[in-house]
């Protein structure tokens, strides 16, 4: 990413804002794109809104160094303007390549631009908290759309509904490994016979 110079954020910007955290997760959390400070420190989710997230981890049990964290692009927006299509798409590529490589069980998407990637005709005062299966690239995964942690400093009503959202991630990840236990004794069993 550091090497494409076709990346249409990356003139404005100070810096690419890769993501942090454990690319052995199986959690990876996709916001919208770098503010400001996300800007100035090369990192995602480092603002107002960070400190927010960081709280939402720790009700669920997490903490920033366990998942990953990453944006639908990771040059900031003049202005802090929302991203367009065509640089969620020039962005997409190499976000796609985390996913693969990360392989996470959950994604959950923080906000209407990086739902929008999973679930493109869901509206996010719908489905926030709650768990999609989704098909992607061949694989299953679990997607949990979620309010932006932003939205919620702004509104009290949607922080509440955050947290609450929050702590629901500990039993649908506790949910997808029983699953796959199940799966995987299933399995077994029939090699046996």
């Amino acid at each position: 990413m550091r090497e494409d110079k076709n990346l249409p954020l990356r003139k404005g910007a100070t810096q690419l804002v890769f993501g942090v955290g454990d690319p052995e997760t199986e959690i990876v959390f996709i916001g919208e794109g770098p503010g400001y400070y996300e800007d100035q420190k090369g990192e995602p989710f480092v603002g107002n809104a960070g400190a927010f997230l960081n709280q939402l981890l720790s009700s669920a049990g997490l903490t920033r160094q366990e998942v990953f964290i990453t944006n639908v692009v990771h040059h900031r927006p003049p202005q802090n303007r929302d991203p367009e299509p065509d640089e969620i798409k020039a962005y997409g590529l190499y976000l796609d390549q985390m996913i693969d490589i990360i392989s996470p069980k959950i994604i959950v998407t923080l906000g209407r631009f990086s739902m929008g990637k999973f679930l493109p005709s869901a509206r996010i005062t719908g489905v926030h908290g709650k768990k999609f299966d989704v098909n992607w690239e061949g694989e299953d995964l679990v997607v949990v759309p979620m309010y932006h942690p932003a939205a919620g400093l702004r509104n009290p009503s949607v922080k509440e509904q955050t947290v609450e959202d929050f702590k629901k991630l500990p039993g649908i990840l506790e949910e997808i490994k029983n699953k796959e236990s199940s799966k995987k004794e299933e399995v077994e069993q029939m090699q046996l016979v």
